[in-house]
């Protein structure tokens, strides 16, 4: 990861996105792009012109206070757009090679209302690029520990590299857990054999790890709750994958795990399909 694009409307929540992406960046040495966009629905050119200064303000007054923090350890830089969020973000994100978005879906100038309305879920299922969403959670110093979630799709280990190389940087515990709403021996039989061979990549990459076994009728609760009780730290989702009741369809399951999760979770996307998986 070089570049780590990061939303911000300047509202409290969205600069918990901020605060994980310095965090991220100490770690990987990658660049920071903070990004504001202005609505396209101002016609007014004096207040459009008074909107940019006081965006460009606040950048200043967050670069200062990351200045005197001590938290500027990499590139910070910041831009500000007109436009559509959601036009803008994706136009910003195929500048940079090797990137990831940090992305808080509740804020006071319409994040909130906009991932409800479809414009922060547009950018989560159509990023090219991995995708950290935030909520009103807290950001640990670190990230100790990331559960990783597999189905019986193909695409659900595509996650698994991505996730490993992020747990190196943090020395974190991988959580590998199977979620299935049936019990049909061709499912479980499946899930063994994909927990096996990713256990065996975990192995060969001194990842430390535990494993468990999930069955009921919401995948997204199930998932949900076990975070909740090993008090993880992240979890990795695809975002899209196969039309299968036992999956993690963005639309479905995937989409409620991000507006319910108090924790941050990492949305990789399956453009990259066939990349990664010749590392199985």
């Amino acid at each position: 990861m070089k570049t780590i694009i990061v939303p911000l409307d300047f509202s409290n929540e969205s600069l918990n996105g901020l605060k994980l992406a310095l965090m991220l960046a100490k770690k990987s040495r990658a660049d920071v792009q903070m990004i504001h966009i202005i609505g396209n629905d101002i016609d007014d050119a004096e207040l459009l012109k008074e909107e940019n200064w006081l965006a460009e303000k606040k950048f200043k007054d967050i670069l200062q206070k990351c200045k005197d923090d001590g938290n500027i350890e990499c590139a910070l830089n910041y831009t500000i757009k007109e436009g559509n969020i959601f036009k803008e973000i994706t136009k910003l994100t195929d500048r940079f090679e090797d990137s990831m978005i940090v992305l808080s879906t509740h804020g006071e100038s319409g994040f909130e209302e906009l991932f409800i309305g479809g414009n922060a879920y547009k950018i989560v299922s159509h990023s090219k690029t991995p995708v950290i969403t935030v909520r009103k959670s807290k950001i640990s110093a670190g990230i100790d520990k990331i559960v990783l979630p597999l189905d019986i799709t193909l695409q659900t280990r595509e996650k698994v590299p991505y996730t490993v190389n992020l747990a190196k940087m943090f020395n974190s515990e991988i959580h590998l857990i199977t979620v299935k709403s049936s019990h049909l021996k061709s499912i479980e039989k499946k899930l063994y054999k994909y927990t096996e061979q990713v256990c065996s990549y975990f192995w060969d990459h001194d990842i430390k790890y535990k494993v468990e076994h999930l069955h009921g009728s919401n995948l997204t609760d199930l998932i949900l709750d076990y975070s909740t009780s090993v008090n993880a730290d992240l979890i990795s989702i695809m975002t899209e994958q196969e039309g299968s009741v036992s999956n993690l369809l963005l639309g479905t399951y995937a989409h409620q795990m991000i507006n319910k999760a108090l924790i941050p979770v990492l949305s990789f996307p399956n453009y990259h399909l066939g990349n990664y998986a010749e590392d199985f």
